[in-house]
């Protein structure tokens, strides 16, 4: 069951509640009898595993490893103009 955080509106006092997830929101502090708000916060995201990023090997065997770029292709040389002779 998730934690929930609320902070009253009349007397600032915050707390925190245990509530499952088809409870409804509380709406009156028991201390002073005010309204209550729930705070969010924000959260980040953490990914894990494979497959998330560009630069991850897709269809892997669960190594989690980055795949290496490609060889790049070689050009070809281009050939001296250079005529020989000197003035």
């Amino acid at each position: 069951m998730p934690t929930y955080e609320y902070v009253c509106k009349k007397c600032g006092e915050s707390l925190e509640v245990l509530q499952s997830f088809s409870d409804k929101p509380l709406k009156r502090h028991k201390g002073c009898g005010g309204a209550l708000q729930k705070v969010f916060h924000a959260r980040g995201i953490v990914f894990k595993g494979s497959g998330f990023y560009a630069t991850d090997k897709k269809g892997s065997s669960g190594s989690g490893k980055a795949s290496s770029p490609p060889p790049k292709k070689s050009e070809p040389k281009a050939k001296a103009a250079s005529s020989g002779s000197k003035d």
